[in-house]
């Protein structure tokens, strides 16, 4: 192994003749993205031997320097994987750090890696390779997350609950149905993941600065090798283009929005008021000064996740709004957001995936709650339209009447005699009593989508066939 060079030296070789004075500290701070994009060094090296074998397929480097530069590489990688590796600020990025490195190992061949490329193709390689790889772990946290749900709605398919508009006893449904409008919500979150990467998946190498190259490359080979689909069909866009990453952080921050609905609810669902659902100690923290508490830091952390992760959102789309074509500066700061959504969504969703499986729903509390707060009015609306005829209506202000002489009493609808029905309207029969019950009134509601039990366990069963 030859010494390392001094870093200012190293820079400068890097650069080229060009420039003879190294740059004083504080352009070496503002320039340098090693810091953060040291975390693209797989990508890089992958790249970059996909690079070199190809160069060698088409004549435009020898056999021996290919081999050397494909060895060298893994050797490089062994050294970052087993943190040996000196990153050097003075040498900027992640793509001059490995070559630097290369040259110390192997000697000349390192200097003929570079051919036919630039360091614009080279980056947005290597991040394109990255966020794919989010993409694929979005999809896989997304699918367990929805197993999760899907065992919660199984086990509760006909246990019934409030449903709620405003926060406010709207309807009773069933605790798999309020469980299933999760697993739709993720599902779609899954599905734009899926479609973010099929419209990312083709290769931006061998693009080279802006115009493509004069050697005779072979793209196809390059992109093959790296499992994209084509290469991308424009140079000048492969290299200034950074939509894969704004799509992968829009389809994070609506994930990132339903994480967070799911966790509010469990805030709420979990507080001494409530009661509907107990998280389980993995999930939650006590108080340092009240011993009865038991906190839903987990779920308040995640629901606090979408900040961070629209924030990047924002920022990336800020930097890419005016960028004239091609390759500008600013687009270094595209990788720090990023990278940091990618960590803050695949923790919300581990970390959502294990409470939810950890969850005991308390049925019995979820069942007191369904049957108050006049949560079957519109199911006696509904019997008074479907049984008396009544337009709805007259059959609402009936209805209305009914449901503030119970108020008056402090009882509930199923607490009233036939007669109190009767006094507000005459036509009143006992039968209305089977449908004022919370089993009765979820049961009713058979159309497509709706809380039935039956209707429920069908949509399950759809979604483990999909996931299947």
């Amino acid at each position: 192994m030859t010494d390392r060079p001094d870093s200012k030296d190293a820079a400068n070789s890097m650069w080229g003749g060009r420039f003879a004075a190294g740059p004083d500290s504080i352009m070496e701070a503002i320039n340098a993205s090693i810091g953060f994009d040291q975390r693209l060094y797989a990508q890089d090296i992958r790249g970059s031997r996909a690079h070199a074998a190809m160069l060698a397929a088409q004549g435009i480097i020898s056999d021996n320097d290919a081999k050397a530069i494909g060895e060298g590489l893994l050797t490089v990688l062994s050294e970052i994987e087993a943190g040996n590796f000196p990153f050097r600020t003075a040498l900027e990025d992640i793509h001059m750090n490995v070559e630097a490195r290369l040259k110390e190992v192997i000697g000349e061949p390192a200097g003929r890696l570079h051919t036919g490329r630039s360091r614009n193709d080279q980056v947005a390689t290597d991040f394109r390779l990255w966020v794919r790889d989010q993409c694929d772990a979005a999809i896989q946290g997304l699918t367990a997350l929805i197993r999760a749900a899907l065992s919660q709605a199984e086990a509760g398919a006909d246990w019934v609950m409030p449903g709620f508009t405003h926060l406010q006893t709207a309807q009773p449904v069933t605790w798999g149905h309020h469980m299933m409008a999760y697993v739709e919500m993720f599902g779609r979150d899954l599905s734009r993941f899926q479609d973010a990467r099929e419209r990312m998946n083709e290769s931006p190498l061998g693009a080279a600065a802006l115009a493509g190259t004069g050697y005779p490359i072979d793209r196809h080979m390059t992109a093959a090798a790296l499992g994209f689909d084509a290469p991308m069909a424009n140079s000048l866009d492969a290299v200034s283009d950074r939509d894969f990453a704004l799509e992968f952080l829009s389809s994070a921050t609506i994930c990132a929005v339903h994480l967070s609905r799911l966790a509010e609810e469990l805030v709420i669902w979990s507080s001494a008021q409530f009661r509907f659902v107990s998280m389980s100690d993995k999930w939650s923290t006590g108080s340092s000064i009240m011993p009865q508490k038991r906190n839903p830091d987990a779920a308040e952390l995640i629901r606090a996740k979408i900040g961070r992760i629209l924030g990047a959102t924002v920022a990336l789309f800020t930097v890419m709004k005016g960028l004239p074509l091609a390759y500008s500066k600013d687009m270094q700061e595209d990788k720090e957001q990023v990278f940091d959504a990618a960590d803050s969504l695949m923790l919300a969703l581990a970390a959502m995936t294990g409470m939810l499986s950890d969850l005991t729903a308390n049925r019995d509390r979820l069942e007191a709650a369904a049957s108050s707060g006049f949560s079957t009015a519109t199911d006696l609306a509904d019997w008074l339209v479907r049984e008396l005829g009544l337009p709805f209506r007259d059959a609402h202000h009936v209805t209305g009447s009914l449901v503030g002489l119970a108020e008056g009493r402090g009882v509930d609808l199923p607490d009233l005699t036939l007669a109190d029905m009767q006094s507000v309207h005459g036509q009143i029969t006992q039968d209305v009593f089977n449908v004022l019950g919370v089993h009765n009134s979820v049961a009713s509601r058979q159309s497509y989508g709706g809380t039935a039990p039956a209707q429920v366990r069908a949509q399950i069963a759809r979604w483990k066939e999909k996931l299947a």
